[in-house]
Order: C-alpha cells, then structure tokens, then sequence
C-alpha cells in the first residue's frame, strides 16, 4: 500500500444489521447503516468474509471462497423488482433479538427459489453477461449446492459417492441434465446477491466508505474449493487430508488449536504462478475496497498437523513462498496492494519482513497492549500500547474474536484494571469511551472500532469466542432502535474529528 492516510472505521458484518426475518441483509438498514457511517465522518466499513456458510454459521468456513451468502439477500428488494408477491412478506416478519441462521433460512429460502423462478421467465441481458463472466467458479458452485441438498450433506469427502468425490465426468453430466432447473436458480441467487452488493457497495463508496473484505488463509474442507481444487491441497487419492492447520501450543492453549482446514500444496500452487490465489484476491477486490488477510503469519509457514490427531501438539512449521505469492499478486494486481496483514499472535522475524517488506500495514489491538514485565511493573514497550504503535498500523478496540471492551475490561482482575484506568485516566464508567478515544488518538494510520463498542455493549454482543461452536457465535444483532438513535455515533464522530480523521467526503 502506499502511504495511509488517518482515517477512521467501524466493524459490523451485514449479518448484524437489523433484518425482518431472523438475519441482516443488503437492504435498508444496510443502506440506512452507511448513512450512520457517512454522518459520523466515518470512512471505512470493515466486514467479515461474505461467502455462504456451513455447518456452525461461521463467515471463514465458508461453502465457497467466490460465491456470497444467500442469506442476505433482501427480501423486500426482490418485492420491489417484482418478483415476490406483497403476500409473501406482509405479516410474515420476525425481527429476532440475535440471528437465527435455521429460522432465516427455513423462511427465506422458498421465497428465494419462488423470485428465481420467476426470474427465469423472463433473464435479463445482465444475467446472461453474469453467468458467462463468472461460469469459472459459478458453474462448480451451482452443481455443488445441489449435490450438498441431495446427499443432505456437504463432505463431499465422506458422504458423496467416488464417481461424483473424484469429480468423474460423465457421472457430473448426468447430474448436471438431471437437475438442470435446480442448477439454474442457484445462479439466479448468486445474480441476485451480486447485484445487491454491488448496489450496497456503489452507494457506500459514492457517500465516502470504503468496504474492508477479509480472506481467510484456509478453504473448509467441506467447500466446493476444496472439493474442485483437491490437488491444490494435502488431500490424498482417497480426497481424505493428510494434514490439518492448527496453532501450536501457547500461552493459552496447552494443547494448540486444531483447525481441521486442509493445507496447500504449495509446490503445485507455484507451477500454475499462483492462478488460483490471484483469482480469490481479484474477485475480493471487486467486491471490496481493500482486503484484509486472515492468519497473515501462514504466507510465511503454516502449522501443520498430521491427519488423525486429536490436539496440535505434534504439529510441525512448514515453510510457505510467501514473498513468491506476493510478487505474483504485484504481477497481476500492480504494486499498491491494498491489503492489510493480520498478524495477531506470535509473530516471527520471517513474517515481519514479509509484511514489511511489501509495505503491509499490521494490526494493533488495544485490549492486547495491558501487560506487566518481570517485575510485575507496569509494560511501557508493548507494542500495542497507542504511544508504541508504528504509523503503518490498522489499530482496534477488539475484533471479531475479543470480547467487547465492555465485557473485556469487567473480565479483568484488580490489577489489570488499575493499570487500564491509569493508562486511559478514568474511572471504571468511563472505559469505552476512553478506549475508543485512546485507538482513534494514536498514530496508527487506520483506526476501527467495531460498532458493540461505539454503542457501549457488554460481553453479551461478543461475536465470537475462537475455538468453540456455541450457538451465540456469529449470531449479535443490532436492533432497529440501535440503528435509529442519533445518539449512538455522536461521540464517535466527535473524536474523529477531534484526531483528524474525518473523511474526505466531509471536509467542513
């Protein structure tokens, strides 16, 4: 990237937008949400991976590294084109106070399928140019969702019969011709997502927001990535892993954390110059302004683990060609990446010079910064603390993965929490705020904030807790209350201005 300009973000995956039937969408309160964004001076939306998910709902185990999540696809849009019925909507609305992914999907998909249809009575020009721009990976995806509802079951691995796990190619026509209508609406729904996104995007970019993506480093294995590119990964002749990523044992996790992604094979990666890879970048970029990297660190060496092991202890770093990859996104791309490192944990020397000597900037989380040295004194040298943070820095509260600074700071003991007061100068009532203050103060380039913070929530609108499958996760909710109070983004906007973010959208 080229030298960042201060600007300022909020964090909020559409799935937790307000939404009428158990999960947010690409529709009003999306619009409404930039809205917010733009009056707030806020110049940067920062989302989660869009893909449709799986089993557990989560956004960076997707079904599909290209296709987005039909789940969001709005409704009352697709009412608007004339292709629901006022019956279909009117009355039938259940606002839940958190996602309800069964709920979402047992109303929305027939009426999804329904609109298709009637799509398909009449297609548009435009949709013939999508399915013929995208039939590289829409094709295969199509075809795999309908194969994932006939077997009632996404391990293609497992569960699939081998003619059809191989991928054999008389046995792929023959499903193809035999559900040919089913194959078909699942196209129209990817139309249909890619024109509210892109709609979504255009608008929030015209009104001064720019859009941060995110790629996970891994596919699932019960993906149509890995189930199309299995000789890309450690897959055997069986379509069985060799290996699992993971993170070896830590500070905290005695036993590491198994993943149970597949890992690349990096050799056969390199023989095609990265083609797949600079495809998911491309696409990402189309869809987004600027894309963050999950799990940065595995471009430089991944922890792999042999297939059949319960924990990740008895893994091993295996070296990746981060700076050939790199330089073939440059290739392709240009040189300005627009991409941002997430280079949380333990970071070694050979990830720090990958990231930059490509000019990436990192990621500084604040609720990371509060430590002790050996003397129990007090850390001044932590690098996350705000007076230690380097310029080419992307700092937060917390993502994703923290617990709201509420809930973070009522975790803490005694201690801890004498030491944040002192740091920030305020009593426990005034902690968010003064965090907030503290990230958007500092000298990082970026600062974002994810919105359970600007709205002073406590650790029951954490959004996810790594390493389990709790129902909460992946499930916070705004509500529409939340979206509509004027209130809520004032203080926000008032240190925006306040530390010389405001956006270029609104110079006064």
């Amino acid at each position: 990237m080229n030298e960042l300009k201060r600007k300022a973000g909020v964090l909020l995956h559409p799935t937790s937008l307000p939404g009428k039937y158990g999960i947010g969408t690409l529709g009003k309160a999306a619009f409404a949400f930039v809205d917010k964004l733009e009056a707030a001076h806020v110049s940067l939306w920062q989302i989660l991976p869009l893909g449709p998910t799986g089993f557990g709902d989560s956004p960076y185990a997707a079904r599909s590294t290209f296709a987005g999540n039909e789940l969001l696809i709005d409704l009352e849009t697709l009412y608007l084109d004339d292709l629901l019925d006022i019956t279909d909507l009117v009355g039938k609305s259940f606002e839940t106070e958190r996602v309800d992914y069964g709920r979402a999907r047992e109303f929305k998909m027939p009426l999804l399928r329904k609109a298709a249809r009637k799509f398909l009575k009449s297609p548009t020009e435009e949709y013939a140019a999508f399915c013929s721009d995208k039939a590289w990976w829409l094709d295969d995806y199509a075809l795999y969702s309908v194969l994932v509802e006939e077997y009632n079951d996404s391990r293609w691995f497992l569960v699939w019969p081998e003619e059809l796990r191989k991928r054999d190619e008389a046995a792929l026509a023959g499903v193809r011709k035999e559900k040919a209508e089913e194959i078909e609406i699942v196209r129209v729904l990817q139309y249909f997502f890619f024109s509210q996104w892109n709609a979504l995007k255009k608008y929030a970019n015209e009104h001064g927001v720019e859009i941060i993506g995110d790629i996970p480093i891994f596919v699932a294995p019960d993906s149509v990535d890995a189930w199309t590119n299995a000789k890309l990964l450690k897959l055997d002749e069986e379509c069985r892993q060799e290996a699992s990523s993971g993170v070896p044992p830590d500070a905290f996790s005695a036993t590491g954390q198994l993943w149970g992604n597949p890992l690349y094979r990096w050799e056969e990666h390199e023989k095609t110059g990265f083609a797949w890879w600079i495809s998911r970048l491309r696409e990402t970029l189309k869809m987004c302004d600027i894309v963050r990297i999950d799990h940065f660190r595995g471009f430089a060496a991944c922890w792999e683990v042999p297939a059949g092991e319960d924990t990740a202890i008895n893994g091993k770093w295996v070296p990746a060609p981060g700076q050939k990859l790199l330089d073939a996104f440059k290739g392709a791309l240009g040189d300005n990446l627009p991409i941002i490192a997430e280079d949380l944990g333990v970071i070694t020397e050979d990830v720090e010079a990958l990231r930059d000597g490509n000019g990436l900037p990192g990621m500084k989380i604040l609720q990371f910064a509060f430590g002790f040295d050996d003397d129990g004194e007090f850390d001044t040298t932590n690098a996350y603390l705000p007076h230690n943070v380097e310029k080419s820095s992307v700092m937060y509260t917390g993502t994703h993965d923290n617990n709201t600074t509420l809930g973070w700071y009522r975790s803490l003991g005694d201690k801890d929490k004498d030491y944040v007061r002192r740091y920030l100068e305020t009593d426990d009532g005034g902690i968010v705020y003064k965090m907030i203050r503290a990230v958007l103060s500092s000298t990082a380039a970026y600062a974002i904030i994810p919105v359970q913070d600007v709205l002073g929530l406590d650790e029951n609108a954490r959004m996810n807790v790594p390493s389990t499958c709790g129902t909460s996760n992946w499930s916070w909710k705004m509500s529409s209350e939340m979206l509509a109070d004027e209130n809520n983004f004032s203080g926000l906007k008032y240190y925006i201005d306040l530390y010389g973010r405001k956006s270029e959208h609104n110079p006064l």
